[in-house]
């Protein structure tokens, strides 16, 4: 959350609608993102959903990582054995360098260990640098089944699919991998507790067509689609361009400055997505300063804790069906009410 709040917008309060709380990357302002540590931590605060972003190894398996480049979550860069691995890829336009989940086999990203991408912001999470695998699509609905059974608590799960154009243009086709993993698991289902979200089009329109689920078109403050380059997300979020989203996907995943605006008042996108069917799924709140707006800052440490509660209570009063949050543990309390 970027934009400027002013005062005024802080003594909004929430209304009595429920808001779902999704962890993004698991508790990943705790720990290690996208580790089974982090959605176990998620889990046992309450969240709704756990949230892991997919990749593809070279032999095919799901596994979770923010990204397909490993260095910046894993320790991949300090390994001897897989220095030729580096390499320089044009992903979406940008030539990224590093070491890639793709050119890996399973085997050999089970070798490499987790690490926390923002260690600086975050060392009390840094101190667990080391000792997490990166876990597969599998492990993690495993997870899930194990903390049901556990708890007796229904626990969703909201993958994202990362870079699919790009991965089916090296012969890899991540949506038909999915597809497969959501029948195996028995995720087929509007009534089964999944959302699937990609910053594209195209595979959204694949699933619709081939999965009865819960669909999310993501769409940031800039840009577009990777797979549509004529199309711009602010194009997206327009009253015609929410009835073709509505066409195929069930809620829009929004950058929280196209929720609020900077003038801390909600912007027209909540109320013009539910008139044309979907809901708004807003994305990220964090607790730290970094990642928060001048007035809900506490101190002068980036990553000192702000005035997380006064965040959510304006992504609340805005009227969103959801909030991926870094940190579960502050978001279940604030909540008025649980939703089914």
């Amino acid at each position: 959350m970027r934009f400027l709040i002013p005062l005024v917008a802080l003594t909004l309060a929430i209304p009595a609608q429920a808001q779902l709380v999704i962890a993004h990357r698991g508790a990943s302002g705790e720990r290690p993102e996208h580790t089974l540590a982090a959605y176990e931590r998620a889990i046992d605060a309450g969240a709704d959903f756990i949230e892991p972003d997919l990749v593809v190894t070279k032999d095919l398996v799901l596994v979770a990582r923010h990204e397909n480049e490993l260095a910046d979550s894993t320790d991949v860069a300090s390994r001897a054995e897989f220095a030729d691995r580096r390499r320089t890829k044009e992903i979406e336009g940008r030539r990224v360098s590093g070491w890639f989940a793709e050119d890996f086999t399973l085997a050999e990203l089970r070798t490499l260990r987790a690490k926390e991408r923002l260690g600086t912001l975050r060392p009390a999470s840094a101190r667990y640098d080391g000792l997490y695998q990166v876990p597969t699509f599998a492990e993690i609905v495993a997870l899930v089944r194990a903390k049901e059974a556990e708890t007796g608590r229904r626990v969703g799960l909201y993958p994202e699919l990362k870079h699919p154009a790009f991965l089916l243009q090296q012969g890899i086709d991540v949506v038909d991998l999915l597809v497969a993993a959501v029948r195996k698991e028995g995720l087929d289902g509007k009534q089964a507790p999944l959302f699937i979200q990609s910053f594209e089009v195209a595979p959204l329109q694949r699933l619709d067509k081939l999965l009865d689920a819960r669909l999310v078109q993501l769409v940031a403050a800039d840009g577009g689609p990777a797979d549509e380059p004529g199309m711009a997300y602010t194009d997206m979020i327009t009253p015609s361009g929410l009835a073709a989203i509505a066409a195929y996907a069930d809620a829009v995943g929004a950058d929280t400055r196209l929720v609020v605006g900077a003038n801390g008042a909600a912007t027209p996108l909540v109320e013009q997505a539910k008139a044309a069917g979907l809901q708004v799924h807003a994305w990220t709140l964090r607790k730290e300063n970094a990642f928060l707006p001048p007035a809900l800052r506490r101190g002068t440490a980036e990553g000192g804790v702000g005035d997380y509660a006064a965040a959510w209570g304006i992504l609340a009063a805005a009227g969103v069906d959801a909030v991926f949050t870094d940190d579960p543990a502050l978001a279940v309390p604030l909540r008025r009410s649980a939703r089914p």
